[in-house]
């Protein structure tokens, strides 16, 4: 039997604020949805959700770089967000404004909370540490189907993961740049404290989106994004694992049986554990422009990129992953 381990009463309002900002950033989707159809209960409101049913159905704005909005990326609570954990951000390099740029980020986590966290707000002062860049966080189009909820994400500068998504974006001129979760969510299945499982080798899109348009390639590594939950053990082939990948074959999400901790004690619930994730930001990997790169073309660039990602790994894994169980690890 789990003994709760009770959070004590004087706890500073500043921790109780951190641990309410995540549990509402858990909370976004649900409450979203809950609003909708709450306003759908209500007579007087049935005209503007039919126009904004009609607006979303039209609305190009995910595949076009989204509508992000300054006062919603800056908002103060995300610093309350960055410092529950907390969370880092770090750069080895200055990066170009005139040029474009595709970030790849690993691991994909549960939910990517570094992604989130250091490059849909501000917490962390990305503009700041590399001025002239304007990197948005891509997800899933289906996210955007979802009313109320796409434009939030799309107000923290999210967009689409489409190929279309990604070049118009990438064509909009110097510094506009795009940040792929490379792994994706079959990778989540692998998240768990102390391992990084990452899912890499046969991930040639990003590789090929970056050639095609002449993006520098640079790789960006979060330790501590897979420490924050635990995961039910689901091996390859058991129960649980057939029944994820039949949720992710319907809807292309995920359903991670996680466990974490609760509001108000510390062993037992769904918010993550407060253990640090340092994100760093890799040296930038320029691409010759080929709009019909072949097989070799891929795997070339592909190796630079492996070998840049292995360079961070090895340069910050005893600073950053000390309790690492076993070493970076290319599964799929």
């Amino acid at each position: 039997m789990i003994k709760i381990q009770v959070a004590p009463f004087n706890v500073p309002f500043s921790r109780r604020r951190q641990t309410a900002t995540v549990f509402l950033w858990l909370a976004s989707l649900p409450l979203t949805l809950f609003v909708f159809f709450l306003s759908c209960t209500i007579f007087f409101f049935y005209p503007w959700i039919i126009a904004y049913l009609l607006f979303v159905l039209f609305d190009i704005a995910p595949e076009n770089g989204g509508r992000r909005f300054a006062f919603a990326r800056n908002a103060s609570y995300w610093k309350w967000y960055s410092q529950y954990y907390p969370i880092k951000l770090v750069k080895e390099v200055d990066l170009d404004p005139s040029k474009n740029y595709v970030f790849g980020y690993h691991p994909h986590g549960v939910i990517s909370v570094g992604a989130w966290t250091n490059f849909a707000t501000e917490a962390n002062n990305f503009s700041k540490l590399f001025p002239g860049i304007t990197c948005r966080l891509l997800t899933l189009a289906t996210n955007f189907n979802i009313p109320l909820y796409r434009d939030y994400l799309m107000a923290q500068g999210l967009a689409s993961v489409s190929r279309q998504s990604c070049e118009n974006i990438l064509n909009k001129g110097p510094g506009n740049s795009i940040m792929i979760v490379v792994g994706g969510t079959g990778e989540s299945f692998f998240a768990r404290p102390g391992v990084y499982d990452l899912v890499l080798k046969k991930r040639l899109g990003f590789i090929k989106l970056a050639i095609r348009n002449g993006a520098c390639l640079v790789p960006v590594f979060s330790f501590g994004e897979n420490d924050i939950w635990e995961q039910a053990d689901n091996p390859a082939g058991s129960k649980i694992w057939k029944f994820q990948k039949s949720i992710q074959k319907i809807s292309g999400w995920t359903l991670p049986l996680l466990y974490g901790r609760g509001l108000f004690n510390y062993n037992f619930g769904v918010l993550p554990h407060r253990r640090q994730i340092t994100t760093i930001v890799g040296k930038p990997i320029d691409v010759n422009k080929n709009e019909n790169p072949t097989e070799k073309d891929l795997l070339e660039v592909q190796k630079k990129y492996i070998d840049e990602l292995y360079h961070i790994w090895n340069t910050y894994k005893d600073e950053y992953a000390p309790n690492r169980v076993k070493e970076l690890t290319l599964v799929e």
